[in-house]
């Protein structure tokens, strides 16, 4: 065998071998550079530091919590908690929502039709921040418990949160779930379902502004069915329910699981968000222990790492159910 620089195999190794090379020399220099600089400033490295107890209060605790007696390990399963509830209720309620939001806009009905395509544009124009600062001031501005807005019954709105009703269990029934009333006991309510004005303003806001995206999604994959499919479900006597129900979004499905995806992996990553409105997840809670502790690289490897755990479940799920559904060729 001759070794001819004319030779393409040869070029693409001798090129990919470079490359890595100078992969390894970048870590390698930025490893000795970050050793330096953490021993010259007498930062210990090492994730220690996660049986210590953790000073941090933390308001929503869905496991047992207690400030300066759990550790930072503890902490942080409490904040990482916080995330997955927001994210999982966000993603379902910005789902329904964005798919009637997008259904709505190829309405024959005009209001309809014209009032859905000014709310997704206006809060697909509007920074997500902005919204949940905003959010956050009209559930603050809500009268106090004594003087709660009551729209549904058994539903609540107060300036400390929405309270609704729970399921619990009855064992004493027969062993089924009843439901609880929240009730105004003094200058609070007992009972039922509390969501803080923290955790009620960041869903929200997160919701409208990831259903505003997923409109646009389900609206383009309704189009892409062909109009043939209509007509002929129409042909058989379908109503117009029937045919986009069992017609059309099985069909515009394969069109919108793809985008969908990344609309629920931003859902999940703006969740960070939380932290301008006091809403303590997983970034919350590492940024307070960073700073408590100075393992700044420590904790942001935590934090990354978590993240594309969560992420890379998601796109693993999704892509399984695109897989699903997928045509398959005969």
């Amino acid at each position: 065998m001759r070794l001819s620089w004319g030779d393409a195999r040869l070029r693409a190794v001798f090129w990919q071998v470079l490359i890595l090379a100078a992969l390894a020399y970048g870590v390698w220099v930025l490893v000795g550079n970050t050793g330096r600089n953490l021993a010259a400033r007498h930062i210990a490295t090492g994730f220690g530091f996660l049986g210590a107890n953790a000073p941090i209060p933390i308001g929503e605790t869905p496991i047992h919590y207690e400030a300066s007696v759990s550790s930072y390990a503890r902490a942080l399963l409490v904040g990482l908690l916080n995330t997955l509830k927001v994210s999982v209720v966000g993603i379902v309620l910005a789902s329904i929502l964005g798919t009637v939001l997008g259904i709505a806009r190829l309405s024959t009905n005009f209001l309809a039709a014209r009032c859905s395509a000014v709310l997704v544009e206006v809060l697909r124009d509007t920074p997500p921040l902005l919204q949940l600062l905003m959010w956050y001031g009209v559930l603050q501005m809500l009268p106090a418990p004594r003087l709660a807005l009551h729209p549904l019954p058994g539903v609540f709105l107060t300036n400390r949160g929405l309270i609704l009703p729970s399921l619990q269990w009855m064992p004493d029934g027969g062993g089924w779930l009843g439901v609880r009333m929240p009730v105004l006991h003094g200058f609070n309510f007992q009972g039922g379902l509390v969501l803080t004005p923290e955790f009620a303003a960041l869903l929200i806001g997160l919701t409208f502004y990831t259903a505003a995206y997923i409109a646009e999604i389900v609206r383009s994959g309704i189009q892409s069915v062909p109009r043939g499919q209509r007509e002929a479900a129409e042909a058989l006597g379908l109503r117009h329910g029937q045919v986009l129900r069992l017609v059309v979004l099985p069909q515009a499905l394969r069109v919108i699981i793809p985008p969908l995806t990344s609309e629920y992996l931003n859902i999940t990553k703006n969740s960070t968000l939380a932290v301008a409105i006091g809403y303590q997840d997983l970034m919350s809670v590492a940024d307070t222990t960073l700073n408590q502790t100075g393992q700044s690289i420590e904790t942001i490897a935590i934090v990354m790492a978590v993240f594309l755990t969560i992420s890379l479940g998601i796109s693993g799920l999704m892509n399984w159910y695109n897989a699903r559904i997928a045509l398959v060729e005969r």
